[in-house]
């Protein structure tokens, strides 16, 4: 079975991510789709494994294995946290929609590290632009004051939201180099100090919840063997938790 042909037959979630989903388009603006797929499980008794993640098939796509998708949200990825909790999604399955049901499994205050620390290595990229060109990429640093909202207003209230709401024009001004470095580095570190103080009172739990996650995982893989080995058996069916609001079905 090719990459291509997993992402194709067995995406359990796909979602649009980046500008689209983070409330900052603009006319131009590319479609970034990820998603997420369950390899079948007998796939993992060969001695060449399935891929841990496929790139395409389409422009602008990536896709991950459900296991490793689950490792990094449990380690607060914020790439793969921010998918989970993206507002536009294309396709889900009853697996994904447990999936997504479990997003809170993953939220913790770990959060707290791992996107300031992310967002410190976007930030050393932006200085070396500043002292290569005399300017940083805008855009760049468009989206690193994005991230910061949201471990910020993550560490407050114990919710991830991605779209940035009211605070849209505000930045793209910043895209388009309306706002000075300066005063963008001033925003950078409120936003950093902000999410500081909110993470000594933050209303999310020390660690994730890995039991939780891991039970779903395995009833997962179950439930693939189980539909290649007993195609006609009635076999354990994943339960479907959906959260309140649901999420939409293709």
């Amino acid at each position: 079975m090719t990459p291509a042909e997993l992402v194709r037959d067995h995406t359990i979630y796909s979602c649009v991510m980046g500008s689209r989903a983070f409330g900052l388009a603009t006319e131009g603006s590319d479609t970034d789709r990820r998603g997420v797929f369950l390899a079948p499980t007998p796939l993992f008794w060969c001695f060449e494994k399935p891929p841990a993640h496929v790139e395409g098939p389409g422009e602008e796509q990536f896709s991950w294995e459900l296991e490793r998708f689950c490792e990094l949200a449990l380690r607060a990825n914020p790439n793969v946290l921010e998918c989970l909790h993206s507002p536009v999604v294309e396709h889900i399955d009853a697996t994904g929609r447990e999936l997504v049901s479990l997003r809170e499994a993953f939220l913790s205050r770990q959060a707290h590290q791992t996107f300031v620390r992310y967002a410190g290595g976007q930030r050393r990229k932006l200085d070396a632009d500043v002292r290569r060109y005399g300017a940083p990429r805008w855009k760049h640093a468009m989206h690193l004051l994005r991230l910061l909202m949201s471990c910020r207003d993550l560490l407050r209230t114990g919710e991830l939201t991605i779209h940035v709401g009211d605070e849209r024009e505000r930045l793209l001004a910043v895209k388009r180099g309306e706002v000075s470095w300066s005063g963008v580095e001033s925003w950078m570190a409120r936003l950093t100090e902000e999410a500081d103080r909110a993470s000594t009172t933050s209303p999310l739990p020390a660690a994730p919840d890995h039991a939780r996650v891991e039970d779903f995982l395995r009833r997962a893989r179950r439930s693939s063997a189980l539909s290649v080995l007993q195609p006609d058996a009635d076999h354990e069916v994943v339960e479907v938790v959906v959260p309140a609001g649901g999420v939409g079905e293709t």
